[in-house]
């Protein structure tokens, strides 16, 4: 990488536009970079560092980039960084602008503009710039990318800072490692320490887990051998775990299978002892129940002996029933045709007894006669009846053609009452409607001139406020802009006269052995002295803050101003010169025209509807008019008809009536004579054949008893049993010829009447002698308890085998994990030196950084020092990133922190050197053209100066150029091609000397 062209606008302490041109100073290879304490050197190595990486180093970088920008730049001039470099080849353009707050271009007040960056790249062919890209997250990518280099790489590899490696070579151990981390960028090997961490945290918590549940199954196999297993004094997770359980489970298992062929000798010989008892039992039982069935069968022989009269009693009566039974259907049918005549009997005597005189005594043949009549005239009637119903309904109609008349007469006169007054009532309405048009269209022009009257007397309202504003904020911008231009030459004096005390300043925080923080001196023989009135940090601090206080004050009160006048302004162009009491009585006698106007419009939309409906109601009633005319002319013609058929249809029905009032009522008579005629007549022929019906059912009555064996009818009927009577009385004789069967069939039994012949049998003796049974239970529970004991052992200790075998490669997993992260952590006995895997890495880069400072050290210190790596234990600590220096002269060895000023510096100039060589080989062989090497030359002697800046010279040799960033007044002198730094009141200003 080599730098070409840095432009600097607005940045830092730099108010205007500075160009560095490192070419001209690169052509020497050593050149200066110098200027009084504050003027602004760090901030050209800012720049770069910004160009490259849109930020600054450390603590610097605040705000977003806000604070970058120069405070002595004029508001209109915009931040801006521009660096011309060469990296890999390419000749590459960045130019980043922060974010500015600036002010509006229309308006007051200010606003923040976006930060801005864009990238070219120069073409040689064309002789010309291409732009590559303007996003910062591209542009961030490329830059790092082709630099191979983080900004903290860069810092510490390109911008050499001298102070840090001084604090590098007398660190510890720690301090090292983070140093050296972020350079390398070791934290893959961090993140592997802790991805080993992590997996064996989790593979152990996974064993702990399957040692739970295994430690589980042992205290389930402890319960099922009912406490005869110990359980190893192991937790989850110890070694050896697995094979105690399993011992112990196999201990318990042959112990509980012991168990169980004891309790299998027991049950057999308690089982032989109850066989015999059970067998001895079920013969005492078997000779108690037969001789208790043989009693039984004599005493229910006995009792069948006194029921033996009333069961033939019983057989008789139900073989009577059995023979009246054949009478039952002949009784049966004399009983129904005896009730069936004596209905048709009564229904004859109740339908003659409605008969006229005259028919009371007739025949069924005369009966059915007269009823033909009567209905063949019936018959005849229902013409009459249709006429008669015509004749109401001619009735009816002329009511409802008079009814019709009396309401044509009424609309009539009603009709011409309302139209002989239509002429005025639509004048009036007419005149209404024309009233409210005119006064709408005035409404509306009133409205046209009611907004602007009321906008003119707002503003001139305004106007009359505003003015008394103005005058105000004038006055107020006047006193602002005083009290700045006070509190601005206050500062000012104030900090020329500090800027001319600041060596006392800088020489009252002076110790001896420390060195100057100016020239780097560890000596300070005639430090300068504060003199009476000293300006000290905080009085200038306090009146710069006084000083942007009052400006921030001036500059709202002109804010305020402005915006005051433009209002007032506003207002003016709007209300005109026309006086405010003037406006508002135009405004006011406008409103009142117009309220008057909106008031007379609002009823035009009614009288425009009682138009409408008043000449509607004029057309429907000259229409009602017509057609009551064509009604009253059909009505005549209607009238003369109906006339006419009443008279034809009345004539007939005279001669139909007869004596009744009306055809219905003669037909009424007729339809009551029919009926009754006919009803007599039906129940006379059935009083007839009802009786004849009869006398054949008593004459095959009286013959069926004869053949049943019965004297009378009236016996056979009294022999007869209804089905529930001769079913009981059959249940009853049934129930005793089985009882007689059984009791017959138990006392001819061999068996029974053997038992008979016996002795009485004890059961109770022998249930006892049977009690023994208990004891084959007890046996038999202890039998099963130990089957189960036995099944529930082998049942878990298959589980927990199955478990140990599943968790055998987890815990494998876990042994080889675990070995691995006390390996990398630095805690395994096996990892004798305690190192860190990250550790371990970042030694082996100081060694090559040693390696590589050391080359340097030997020139600059005449041969006699030697940095080297050492990765001895300090006390209990870690070891890995130990540091030595080796004395030539006393061949010893030595810990750097025993150099002495100069020594360190040359050392850790060395150290720097070599550290940038080793981190351009790691980031991909990137070529450092250019490098800055800052401070502490001032604790150098002649010789070792010579010595240092013939090493920084001999740089040149791989075509380098190095810029020196010191204050010490001799490298002015050996140095040609310097860069100076000039501040000033309004700002620095870079000067470029002695180049071509």
């Amino acid at each position: 990488m080599r730098l070409h062209r840095l432009d600097i606008t607005a940045f830092g302490p730099f108010g205007g536009s500075q160009s560095v041109d490192f070419d001209d100073l690169s052509a020497a290879g050593l050149f200066l970079l110098h200027g009084p304490t504050g003027a602004g050197k760090t901030s050209v190595l800012d720049a770069v560092c910004y160009a490259l990486y849109g930020s600054v180093p450390g603590a610097r970088q605040s705000g977003q980039g806000m604070t970058l920008r120069s405070d002595h730049a004029a508001v209109g001039t915009r931040t801006e960084v521009r660096l011309e470099l060469t990296v890999a080849g390419r000749r590459l353009e960045v130019t980043r602008q922060p974010p500015w707050e600036r002010p509006k271009l229309r308006g007051k007040g200010t606003t923040v503009d976006k930060a801005q960056t864009w990238l070219r790249e120069y073409d040689a062919g064309t002789g010309a710039w291409k732009d590559l890209s303007r996003s910062h997250q591209e542009i961030g990518e490329e830059i790092t990318r082709l630099l191979g280099m983080s900004r903290e790489q860069f810092c510490q590899v390109v911008l050499l800072p001298q102070g840090d490696f001084a604090r590098f070579l007398r660190a510890d151990a720690e301090a090292r490692g983070k140093l050296l981390g972020r350079l390398f960028d070791t934290r893959r090997f961090a993140e592997v320490e802790k991805r080993l961490a992590e997996r064996r945290r989790a593979t152990e918590a996974r064993v702990r887990e399957g040692d739970a549940a295994l430690l589980a199954d042992a205290h389930r196999m402890q319960q099922a051998a009912g406490g005869a297993m110990e359980l190893p004094e192991l937790a989850p997770g110890d070694p050896g775990l697995a094979e105690a359980v399993l011992g112990s489970a196999a201990v318990a298992r042959s112990t509980a299978r012991e168990l169980l062929a004891v309790a299998d000798s027991r049950l057999a010989a308690a089982e032989s002892a109850q066989a015999a008892a059970e067998r001895k039992l079920g013969d005492v039982r078997e000779l108690d129940r037969l001789q208790r069935r043989f009693a039984e069968a004599r005493e229910r022989a006995g009792r069948l002996a006194e029921r033996a009269d009333a069961h033939r009693a019983a057989q008789e009566r139900l073989e009577r029933s059995r023979k009246a039974e054949a009478v039952a259907p002949a009784l049966e049918l004399r009983d129904a045709t005896d009730a069936e005549h004596r209905r048709a009997g009564d229904a004859e005597t109740r339908a003659r007894a409605l008969l006229p005189d005259d028919l009371a005594d007739a025949g069924a043949a005369g009966l059915a006669a007269a009823a033909r009549r009567a209905a063949e005239e019936l018959g005849g009637l229902e013409a009459a009846r249709r006429a008669e119903q015509r004749l109401a309904g001619l009735t009816e109609e002329r009511a409802g053609l008079d009814r019709q008349e009396r309401a044509d007469d009424e609309a009539l006169r009603e009709a011409e009452a309302w139209l002989a007054g239509w002429e005025p009532a639509r004048d009036r309405l007419q005149a209404r409607v024309q009233d409210a048009q005119e006064a709408a269209t005035r409404a509306e022009q009133l409205a046209e001139r009611r907004d602007p009257a009321q906008r003119r007397l707002k503003a001139a309202r305004q106007r009359d406020r505003l003015a008394l504003d103005t005058e105000e904020a004038g006055r107020q911008a006047l006193e602002s802009a005083e009290r700045a231009v006070e509190a601005r030459a206050h500062w000012l004096d104030l900090k020329e006269q500090r800027l001319g005390g600041i060596a006392a300043e800088l020489a009252a925080g002076l110790t001896d052995g420390t060195p100057c923080a100016v020239c780097g001196a560890t000596e300070h023989p005639a430090p300068a002295r504060k003199i009476a009135g000293h300006v000290d940090r905080e009085a200038e601090e306090r009146a710069l803050a006084a000083y942007q206080t009052a400006e921030e004050r001036r500059a709202e009160a002109e804010r305020r101003l402005g915006t005051v006048r433009e209002a007032l302004a506003a207002a003016t162009a709007e209300a005109g010169d026309a006086t405010t009491a003037r406006l508002a009585g135009e405004a006011e006698e406008l409103e009142r025209l117009y309220s008057q106007a909106r008031e007379a419009a609002s009823g035009l939309h009614a009288a425009q509807e009682e138009l409408r409906r008043a000449e509607q109601e004029r057309e429907r009633r000259i229409a009602a008019q017509q057609q009551a005319a064509v009604r009253a002319a059909s009505r005549v013609a209607h009238r003369e008809r109906l006339e006419t058929e009443g008279a034809a249809l009345e004539e007939e029905l005279v001669r139909v009536r007869g004596t009744a009032g009306s055809v219905a009522a003669r037909a009424a008579q007729l339809e009551r004579r029919a009926a009754l005629l006919t009803e007599a007549a039906d129940t006379s022929r059935l009083a007839e054949d009802t009786a004849q019906r009869l006398k054949d059912a008593d004459a095959r009555l009286a013959d069926a008893a004869f053949r049943a064996g019965f004297d009378t009818p009236r016996e056979a009927a009294a022999a007869l049993l209804d089905d529930d009577a001769r079913r009981e009385l059959q249940r009853r004789l049934d129930a005793w010829e089985a009882e007689e069967a059984a009791v017959r069939a138990v006392l001819t039994e061999a068996d029974t009447a053997a038992a008979a012949q016996r002795p009485p049998a004890d059961p109770a003796a022998a249930e006892r002698a049977a009690a023994a049974g208990r004891r084959l239970r007890d046996a038999a529970s202890a039998r099963d308890a130990a089957a189960r004991r036995c099944a529930e052992l082998d049942r878990l200790s298959a589980r927990a085998t199955a478990s140990v075998r599943r968790l055998a490669p987890l815990r494998q997993e876990y042994d080889r994990v675990a070995r691995l992260a006390t390996l990398t952590a630095g805690t395994s006995a096996e990892n004798e030196r305690r190192m860190r895997l990250e550790s371990y890495v970042l030694a082996a880069r100081l060694e090559q950084v040693a390696a590589a400072a050391t080359a340097r050290l030997q020139r600059m210190s005449s041969g006699r020092y030697t940095l080297v790596h050492s990765d001895d234990r300090t006390g209990r600590g870690r070891s890995g990133l130990g540091l030595h220096v080796v004395d030539a002269w006393t061949g010893r060895e030595r810990d750097t922190a025993t150099l002495s000023g100069g020594e360190t510096f040359f050392a850790s100039l060395a150290l720097a050197l070599g550290l940038a060589d080793v981190v351009t080989d790691e980031a991909g062989g990137v070529r450092l053209d250019t490098l800055f090497i800052d401070e502490g030359f001032g604790s150098l002697d002649d010789q070792t100066l010579d010595e240092v800046l013939d090493v920084l010279d001999a740089l040149r040799e791989r075509d380098r150029s190095v810029g020196i960033v010191s204050h010490v007044a001799d490298l002015r002198r050996r140095v040609h091609a310097q860069l100076e730094v000039v501040k000033g009141r309004s700002g620095s200003v870079l000067r470029q000397r002695g180049t071509g």
